[in-house]
């Protein structure tokens, strides 16, 4: 039975038809896409001759398997089949860098579809919607300033209504895909003295609107000199009509909402693929390498390595799949914050965790460019930063639980064993005295 079969074993009502999806796409993940991870330079780079000669066929395939854009409902081109079939689908693209992009499901144009398909205009959705979800155009989130990091409440690129024009100044840092982008969703602020959380509006800039200026593009450590996309952009008198506002003013952090709670969602479900190629390759690596006159899986501390990992990868896995079907259950992601937050904090860790094990199984090489267990090691504090902060999500869950319980009013606490043996025994007094005579 295959990784992507083995959903079929939880009860989360995968029918058949889709089964028999998973298994194509997991042979053509395996077959057609994850090749491409060793030969293309960003699957974004919509320049790239390399790229338009090898990912349109691909996407194509996709479409005529029914998988195009699977996060996206009937009405968007979507087939609509839900978060847990989704969280199924993306265990197998998670093990390919270009995969998402091959099925039409990469960030962060997928959540920035979801906003201009709720907030767009038509004329939106005909000049920016329509060619994002067929994957002619890219786009960008600009949300990062460099003050403040992605604490919205700290924004100061500002955004002031001259006539029927919005102008844009200030800075946003870490844009990722903006040098690729036609346009890009930003955040500013248009309501200095509102309350903290009612500052912010959502804007569609074009890219070639002029005064948008990519100041550099940041690579990750480790990355080859001159590859970087997580952009420095200054916005220096930019000039965009007064259309281009999404949502109320004052509701750029609604607006942000929806794109970023499915977000993490969609990486929980991603990293969990990651995850499973480092302990695949682990537990390879014990089957194959010897030390000491023994195999690496003859050794007690390899094998509970092993299993820790597994424990890890299945608990992480759950949790992620009972997350997308509460989702699917609800259709609202407030009543589901507390799982969505719980997956956005156990995800870097389980992923550190188990690449980190796979490199010290590999020894040298492992921290090595031959594998790519070193880089998934560093990507898994990307993750931790990606759709907001581990630590902001640690907060908030902790607040959630809290909510969900009430204060004690005595000295002692409600399991105080004395008082609650007395009462026991004041319950069953009359047994008690019986048995006693």
């Amino acid at each position: 039975m295959t990784w992507a079969q083995s959903g079929l074993d939880l009860d989360f009502d995968v029918d058949p038809e889709f089964a028999d999806k998973l298994s194509w796409a997991d042979d053509f993940v395996s077959g057609e896409v994850e090749p491409l991870d060793r030969v293309l330079g960003h699957p974004c780079d919509m320049a790239d001759p390399v790229r338009a000669a090898l990912i349109p066929p691909l996407q194509q395939r996709v479409r005529e398997a029914g998988l195009w854009a699977c996060h996206l409902g009937p009405e968007l081109g979507g087939p609509g089949y839900g978060q847990v079939k989704l969280g199924l689908l993306n265990e197998i693209l998670g093990r390919s860098r270009c995969a998402p992009v091959v099925f039409g499901c990469q960030a962060p144009d997928s959540g920035n579809t979801e906003i201009l398909a709720r907030f767009g205009t038509e004329e939106h959705k005909k000049r920016y919607l329509k060619p994002l979800l067929n994957n002619e155009i890219v786009s960008c989130f600009a949300m990062t300033e460099p003050q403040g990091g992605s604490d919205p409440t700290e924004f100061t690129l500002r955004a002031e209504l001259d006539g029927d024009e919005w102008v844009l100044n200030g800075q946003k840092w870490f844009s990722s895909n903006a040098a690729f982008a036609a346009f890009a969703l930003v955040l500013a602020v248009t309501e200095p003295d509102a309350p903290r959380h009612e500052r912010l509006s959502m804007f569609i800039v074009p890219t070639d609107t002029p005064g948008f200026t990519i100041l550099r593009n940041v690579a990750n450590y480790g990355d080859l000199p001159g590859t970087g996309t997580h952009s420095y952009v200054s916005y220096d008198d930019v000039r965009i009509p007064k259309e281009n506002l999404l949502g109320e003013r004052g509701g750029g952090f609604v607006v942000a909402q929806v794109r970023l709670g499915g977000g993490r969602v969609h990486h929980a479900m991603r990293s969990v693929g990651l995850a499973r190629q480092a302990l695949d390759m682990m537990c390879e690596r014990a089957l194959s390498r010897r030390s000491g006159g023994r195999l690496l899986s003859d050794k007690q501390l390899v094998q509970a390595t092993i299993a820790d990992s597994w424990l890890q990868l299945e608990q992480f896995r759950l949790l992620v799949l009972r997350t997308a079907w509460r989702i699917d259950k609800y259709q609202d992601h407030r009543k589901v914050r507390a799982d969505i937050a719980a997956a956005k904090i156990a995800l870097p860790t389980v992923v550190h965790d188990i690449a980190a094990r796979a490199v010290q199984l590999h020894g040298s090489l492992g921290i090595s460019d031959e594998l790519p267990l070193a880089r998934w090691v560093l990507d898994s504090f990307y993750l931790g930063l990606a759709d907001g902060a581990t630590d902001i999500h640690r907060i908030n869950l902790g607040r959630l639980i809290l909510r969900e319980h009430d204060a004690y009013e005595d000295l002692f606490p409600s399991g105080h064993l004395p008082r609650l043996r007395a009462a026991a025994e004041a319950k069953y007094a009359d047994v008690l005295t019986e048995e006693q005579k």
